[in-house]
């Protein structure tokens, strides 16, 4: 799936790759590992079985991921309070003793979902002005687009001229 997002007055289109998790697909889950610039690590807070994945999932993206990869972790599902296994201070200090970001959100109602793709998309585009994150390195994840920051360049509107041209 790709998303498109507006950050800091650029146009930002990051691409999602679910692993799915289970471990039937787990050799094919590490091609995607390659590259990637952010990782969400999604657990089920109606499952402790789910959260207890959680140290696997982190020393695996650590492991075999860009060195200076982001990385979020997620509780779903958090539209079932009353079915809660796992604690919100339990993720938070699970994401606090691993110096990593964390968010609990909820897929059926929407909640926290666009803010957390525009929270992790925010961090990037920071440390790719900050120099953090090298462009020209081969192992950054992130590809340049063929048009430039808002306000630069050319324009939407030259841009749907040429595309109706000619």
């Amino acid at each position: 799936m790709a998303k498109n997002l507006n950050i800091k007055d650029r146009n930002i289109r990051i691409q999602i790759w679910d692993t799915a998790g289970q471990e039937a697909f787990r050799s094919i889950t590490r091609s995607y590992y390659k590259n990637s610039t952010c990782a969400f690590i999604v657990y089920d807070i109606t499952s402790k079985k789910t959260f207890d994945n959680v140290e696997i999932w982190l020393k695996e993206c650590r492991d075999m991921c860009f060195k200076d990869i982001l990385i979020i972790l997620v509780g779903n599902k958090s539209d079932l309070e009353g079915r809660r296994a796992v604690s919100f201070e339990e993720g938070q200090k699970f994401a606090d003793d691993n110096q990593i970001l964390f968010f609990e959100t909820s897929a059926k109602d929407g909640s926290n979902i666009q803010e957390i793709f525009a929270e992790s998309a925010t961090i990037l585009v920071d440390k790719i002005e900050s120099g953090q994150i090298n462009l020209d390195a081969t192992d950054s994840g992130i590809k340049i687009g063929k048009y430039p920051k808002n306000g630069e360049g050319e324009t939407t509107e030259k841009r749907e001229k040429k595309k109706n041209c000619c």
